[in-house]
């Protein structure tokens, strides 16, 4: 099935139409308010946003969302929506590593999104993986209209086979668990959540470390600066553990080999951006400049050759270690790191040779 991506992945939104006639007994309030209330799952930005835009009349005038109603108004609030999700099976190649009548584990290349959603309907890992599977039809997908609950309920429920057990970053490369039945995909969730699953990871990170090996804890949630970002926080957020060993210093970036203990979203990359080590190439999180060495010229030119090669955070997920579900047997899955990654380590290895 030919399919146009950029055009796909975001198409011509829907529109919702709500009118209302204020009750005797309504208690006077702003015109966003009442709407927010009224309208499920409707977010307030997404109420406002219609109302300045001129999509949203009381007695046929446009209003403000300061606007304060009044018994026997008549509100009308067109609202946009993106169209119902369907996976769609897609023939991309994948880089499969182990597979079975049970599960398989996949290779996933930096920039593609684990699974569907509102922003990102096709290429997606599990688009490739059904094709692989065998299916062909277009498999349409009963979500909320919500963006947020939408994107979780086809990650956490047996909407869509395959089933997606973890998901890594658009951004990050690496291993991906993935069942082929709805009970291998809950004995697989099960030793996630009983952080029975080794997860190790490789990154190039900005700067030199104090300590070859060391371990942070701390509580991650959701920035309060950015909420689509997150943060290390003191009273909220949840407990999280990073494991990590140096493999090779140099002037200005390390190599390290990384071990979750937990998985929180963004647990790397907030835990090493809190210690003043962001992950080289990770724009979320200041990694893409020069952090380091801008005043070594050489360097910094070495530097921006290698942020120019990155198709995101330096960050590879090259071992997953778990209970096979059926056999009992403990499997221990590897991956080599993607050329990009291996081209930078070449670099940064002749540039410590010359001038270390």
């Amino acid at each position: 099935m030919e399919l146009n991506k950029e055009k796909e992945n975001y198409p011509e939104l829907i529109e919702r139409v709500f009118e209302f006639e204020v009750s005797s007994g309504q208690a006077t309030e702003r015109l966003d308010v009442f709407l927010t209330t009224n309208i499920r799952n409707a977010t307030r930005n997404k109420v406002q946003r219609s109302i300045e835009e001129g999509s949203v009349t009381i007695n046929g005038k446009p209003a403000k969302s300061n606007k304060r109603i009044k018994a026997g108004d008549k509100i009308k609030c067109v609202l946009l929506k993106p169209p119902p999700i369907e996976l769609v099976p897609e023939d991309i190649p994948l880089k499969i590593e182990y597979e079975d009548d049970y599960l398989l584990v996949v290779n996933k290349p930096s920039g593609m999104v684990t699974h569907p959603a509102f922003g990102n309907r096709y290429g997606t890992l599990v688009n490739a993986v059904l094709y692989h599977l065998g299916f062909r039809e277009t498999i349409p997908v009963k979500a909320e209209e919500d963006d947020d609950f939408a994107e979780e309920l086809i990650f956490t429920t047996d909407l869509i086979r395959p089933g997606i057990v973890h998901r890594l970053d658009k951004e990050t490369s690496g291993l991906l668990l993935i069942s082929k039945n709805p009970e291998i995909h809950s004995e697989l969730a099960k030793q996630f959540a009983e952080r029975k699953v080794e997860k190790i990871y490789r990154a190039l990170l900005w700067g030199k470390f104090p300590k070859e090996h060391d371990i942070y804890e701390s509580n991650i949630g959701r920035s309060k600066r950015d909420r689509k970002l997150f943060a290390v926080l003191k009273d909220e957020g949840k407990f999280a553990k990073t494991e990590y060993w140096v493999e090779k210093a140099y002037l200005y970036m390390s190599l390290v080999k990384i071990k979750l203990w937990t998985g929180r979203t963004h647990q790397i990359r907030v835990h090493f951006t809190h210690n003043n080590h962001p992950l080289v190439g990770d724009k979320q999180y200041g990694g893409d400049t020069v952090r380091f060495g801008g005043n070594n010229q050489t360097f910094k030119h070495l530097a921006m050759k290698v942020l120019n090669n990155t198709d995101g955070q330096m960050l590879h997920a090259c071992s997953l270690e778990f209970v096979h579900p059926v056999t009992g047997e403990k499997m221990l899955i590897e991956s080599e790191l993607p050329d990009n990654f291996n081209t930078a380590i070449e670099k940064l290895d002749k540039f410590q040779y010359d001038f270390g």
